[in-house]
């Protein structure tokens, strides 16, 4: 292991504290997958929007991979990765390699048109700065090309990991064609509005994704045009959707948080993020340090370099503790999905 990887992990406690956090996910994963491979399909609700599964299940000692593609398959998510030309062979290229290969479909939103392949979604320089107008021209593309052939639209950078898996998990709870808006929730300035970070990943219900653009791109007076420079892209969203009814929703998964701003070394140590610290002041929900900070269903991870989305991907699919691989489903499953006992 090179040593600055070494060096960023930052000693062998931590890297015990990472070592142990990431076979939780592990043992997360294969439960997520008891939980999807059921014996009836997923239904939609009638009255709050959210998506349940019919109460009649089997207990499980084993798991087909048939079974478990069948009922992942039914969930459609089309994911779009913010990047740029300079950065497809360092960082993009190990999204493509890793995790993006889960999602129904990938696309990666640049200035230039390439084989690798990317879409270009703006015709100026990039930068910071112009990250609204990239983040407005990939949804209107999206839109454009797709709105109809998916439930769900994955946003995220190309330094965010995703476990799709969970994510999938996550949205079964909710019917796609009504407007929800999930994520990391972060207060905006000091109101009681909030958003979705941008880094960590967000997802829009296929019909939060009809008005954003069919509603909240036709009306400039509600929300930024494409004609203006900024870099606060996930602010605009949240504030454009806001405009239109459409409010962001917690993506906690037993009372912790399942998208992270930073990656597994920075989030698990029980000292990082001092009060003072922007992510600290601006968590919309008291923020939890250590191994509490995370949902063992966790979803994302941002600023996760080439090493760490190796690193990630065979300790998630391919490393498994002796004597773990197949579980019953658990005596609480029915909390778990939502049903009442």
């Amino acid at each position: 292991m090179p040593r600055s990887f070494a060096a960023n992990i930052g000693g062998n406690a931590r890297q015990r504290t990472v070592l142990f956090f990431v076979i939780g996910i592990v043992a997360g994963i294969i439960v997520v997958k008891v939980k999807l491979q059921l014996n009836n399909d997923w239904r939609p609700s009638s009255d709050d929007g959210k998506w349940s599964i019919r109460p009649v299940m089997k207990r499980l000692t084993q798991l087909g991979q048939n079974e478990i593609s069948q009922h992942l398959s039914k969930i459609r998510i089309l994911c779009w990765i913010m990047t740029y030309p300079s950065n497809l062979n360092k960082s993009a290229i190990h999204v493509r390699n890793t995790w993006a290969k889960r999602c129904t479909k990938t696309l990666y939103m640049s200035s230039e048109n390439t084989a690798f392949p990317t879409i270009a979604v703006v015709d100026h320089l990039e930068g910071r700065k112009y990250l609204w107008p990239k983040c407005r021209g990939a949804h209107q593309y999206v839109y454009d090309h797709h709105v109809d052939d998916f439930d769900w639209f994955l946003k995220a950078d190309d330094d965010t990991y995703v476990i799709m898996e969970n994510l999938r998990m996550l949205v079964a709870q909710y019917d796609p064609n009504k407007p929800f808006h999930l994520g990391r929730r972060l207060k905006y300035k000091e109101t009681e509005r909030s958003f979705m970070s941008g880094g960590a990943g967000y997802v829009l219900s296929r019909e939060a994704l009809k008005i954003l653009v069919e509603e909240a791109f036709q009306s400039p007076e509600k929300c930024t045009p494409i004609t203006v420079v900024e870099e606060q892209e996930d602010v605009n969203v949240a504030r454009c959707l806001w405009n239109f009814g459409v409010m962001p929703i917690d993506a906690l998964i037993g009372g912790r948080e399942s998208f992270h701003c930073f990656a597994p070394p920075i989030v698990l140590q029980p000292d990082a993020f001092p009060r003072e610290h922007w992510y600290a002041r601006h968590s919309y929900h008291p923020l939890k340090r250590g191994p509490e900070c995370c949902s063992e269903y966790s979803i994302s991870f941002h600023y996760v370099d080439g090493y760490w989305m190796y690193m990630l991907e065979y300790m998630i699919y391919h490393m498994r503790p002796f004597g773990v691989g197949y579980y019953d489903c658990p005596d609480n499953i029915m909390s778990i999905v939502g049903k009442p006992t």
